[in-house]
């Protein structure tokens, strides 16, 4: 049997100090903390981007640690920045990290999935690039590091079979 919690809200004038919080256990590799916390501020203040930024940043650390991250949730938050940029940077960001992902795991197909995923970073990096503010090359630096990965790690796209398939 479940036990079932009615969750406090926290107060509007506490968003600052909870989302500093949220950095916080992030920084500290606990992305499940910052995680809650982000879940808090959006109750109070749902279209918080700050908020939403660090909440797909935590679902994100979390790609190759737990099993039971949610790629959707990480998506469908994306889709709720204002910013075209940001939506764009933020793609990149979810599609770099599973890349980084599927390279730590170890599977036998994984080199190919980084691959795959790491290529669909840099086309979302392009398109934030087309979009970026003055003076910000974050985009392009996510770019570079997606080309070394896939330059140092030697990985390539699946070879499909091209044997021929029998007449029948």
């Amino acid at each position: 049997m479940t036990t079932m919690f009615q969750l406090k809200r926290i107060s509007k004038d506490g968003i600052p100090n909870a989302l500093q919080k949220a950095e916080r256990y992030r920084l500290l590799n606990q992305p499940w903390l910052a995680e809650s916390i982000c879940s808090d501020v959006l109750e109070v203040e749902p279209g918080n981007e700050d908020a939403i930024v660090v909440l797909i940043l935590a679902i994100t650390d979390q790609f190759g640690i737990n099993t039971a991250f949610d790629l959707n949730k990480a998506r469908q938050l994306v889709n709720q920045l204002k910013d075209e940029y940001d939506r764009h940077y933020y793609q990149g960001i979810i599609a770099e990290r599973q890349g980084i992902a599927a390279l730590t795991m170890g599977r036998t197909n994984d080199p190919f999935s980084a691959y795959e995923w790491l290529v669909e970073a840099q086309s979302h990096y392009e398109r934030a690039e087309g979009h970026r503010p003055q003076g910000n090359c974050d985009a392009i630096l996510r770019w570079n590091t997606c080309a070394r990965l896939i330059m140092d790690r030697h990985l390539e796209p699946r070879q499909e079979d091209l044997a021929e398939l029998p007449l029948e």
